[in-house]
């Protein structure tokens, strides 16, 4: 992030530099090791000759396409390996995987850590409000995701670019984007159609489509309900949870040390977030009892939105 600057400056600065050295072995490690799973589970696709395996296998294909958002986050921040150019390559086919072009992501995203949790700003908060059941399940199922992805690329890729993020310089950059990310996509949809193959149905669309919900659920722990201030350690959730989860998502569950500290790279995060200890105000014990809470949160709005309307 080229207009970086750490937030709620709470670990020594020397600690800091030290823990903000990028590592292009460790980012590889790390990308290698996704693909090494990604790897297993399309051959577990491939081979699976039960329904009651192909099924399992689908989704946790589909676990390993949409983490794929951990290395493209990380890349958009420059901050997965030292090589600005590998970064930025890994970004762009992790961003085609999941239909959220590269520059168009670092743009928003950069916007997301400027105003964090500010409801005016913050372009993750611009969409309709998480209000009942309903609106938590369908935000679940991806299919907003999906939609607004779509409409969002043919829009740019017709040069219709109204985001006020975006900077005028780099409008065109987006736009170019855009047009090469649809032509790619049709020209990979008419190979398979002439081909009369369903690889891409099987290893891609149907898994991502499957994994989505697993993806939408890790990152509404995120931010979801916590406090609307431009404190990083309090608008950012910490969220604790097993080995696994932590490698497959490159430590983001450290969310409000990188929020606090977002030039950092992943691996610093976990000594990162040791150091800043209990100032870390907004912290969970797990996944799932994020989701609890915010369907907690869910049942007592709509007991309040009852007892005005009996009162």
């Amino acid at each position: 992030m080229e207009e970086e600057v750490y937030r709620n400056p709470t670990i020594d600065k020397r600690a800091l530099k030290a823990l903000s050295e990028r590592s292009d072995a460790k980012g590889l490690m790390q990308l290698c090791g996704h693909l090494a799973l990604l790897t297993f589970t399309t051959a577990a696709v491939l081979l699976a000759a039960h329904p009651l395996l192909y099924g399992p296998a689908l989704l946790a294909q589909g676990v390993a396409i949409t983490f794929l958002f951990a290395p493209l986050h990380e890349c958009i921040h420059r901050t997965a390996f030292q090589n600005r150019r590998l970064n930025d390559l890994v970004a762009r086919v992790c961003g085609f995987l999941l239909l959220l072009p590269a520059d168009y992501f670092r743009a928003f995203h950069f916007q997301h850590h400027r105003h964090t949790q500010n409801p005016a700003q913050d372009p993750e908060l611009a969409g309709p409000p998480i209000t009942s059941l309903a609106a938590y399940l369908t935000h679940l199922s991806g299919l907003p995701y999906w939609r607004e992805r779509t409409s969002a690329m043919v829009r740019h890729a017709l040069g219709g670019i109204d985001e006020d993020f975006i900077p005028a310089r780099q409008k065109a950059r987006i736009i170019g984007e855009a047009r090469w990310h649809l032509a790619a996509y049709g020209v990979l949809l008419a190979g398979s159609l002439t081909a009369g193959s369903t690889l891409l149905l099987s290893l891609w669309l149907l898994p991502a489509l499957l994994g989505q919900p697993f993806l939408r659920a890790f990152l509404l722990a995120e931010h979801s309900g916590c406090p609307q201030t431009d404190d990083m350690l309090v608008n950012s959730r910490t969220t604790q949870t097993n080995a696994a989860l932590r490698w497959l998502c490159w430590n983001m569950n450290r969310h409000s040390a990188h929020h606090a500290f977002p030039a950092l790279p992943f691996h610093a995060l976990p000594e990162a977030d040791a150091m800043l200890g209990g100032k870390v105000v907004t912290r969970s014990r797990g996944y799932l009892t994020v989701q609890r809470d915010i369907l907690a949160a869910l049942r007592n709005r709509r007991g309040d939105q009852a007892g005005k309307t009996l009162s």
